[in-house]
């Protein structure tokens, strides 16, 4: 099963992200993770949505997204053409003996430390899916209580590949 990562460009409108999910499950499919936000112009947001599938079915599924109303173009990311992150915010129980260990793994994966309490930490970590899912195994002897992700966010790298809304605004 292949994994596409989709950057979507839409108007910023009501109903939009409720039409891009249900062309999903109208079809059947899962979306892994899900990402949207206001660009630089308030008047579009880019949503990243990540599915899985065989290429037949991830092909149809980025032609489909293409054709839906306020949706006005969609790329994919490429692993070796594009930039991807994520990020999680995890909350460990640490007893303050415990935590020049917790300190240590942060330091190594180049994560902060945002909130301290007297039992436990909150931690935030940005990058990879590789990367995220080896801090959490690091974290193997301590307790998680809570963890969050925000599912995959990317651009594509380089100018060749930008969408131009205008001659003096450039947002995809």
């Amino acid at each position: 099963m292949n994994k596409r990562i989709l950057s979507i460009l839409v108007e910023n409108t009501a109903g939009v992200l409720s039409r891009v999910s249900g062309l999903f499950s109208r079809r059947g499919y899962n979306i892994d993770s899900l990402s949207a936000g206001v660009t630089t112009n308030p008047n579009y947001t880019r949503m990243t949505v990540v599915c899985k599938g065989d290429e037949m079915i991830l092909e149809q599924i980025t032609r489909q997204v293409e054709k839906l109303e306020d949706v006005l173009a969609v790329k994919v990311l490429e692993d070796e053409k594009s930039v991807n992150r994520e990020l999680i915010l995890v909350k460990v129980k640490v007893m303050p003996e415990q935590r020049p260990g917790i300190t240590s793994i942060v330091d190594i994966f180049r994560a902060n430390i945002i909130d301290v309490g007297k039992e436990s930490m909150i931690i935030e970590v940005t990058g990879t899916k590789s990367k995220l899912e080896a801090f959490i195994d690091l974290l193997d002897g301590y307790e998680i209580l809570e963890l969050a992700r925000t599912g995959i966010t990317g651009l594509s790298r380089g100018v060749d590949d930008v969408f131009y809304l205008s001659d003096e605004e450039n947002e995809f």
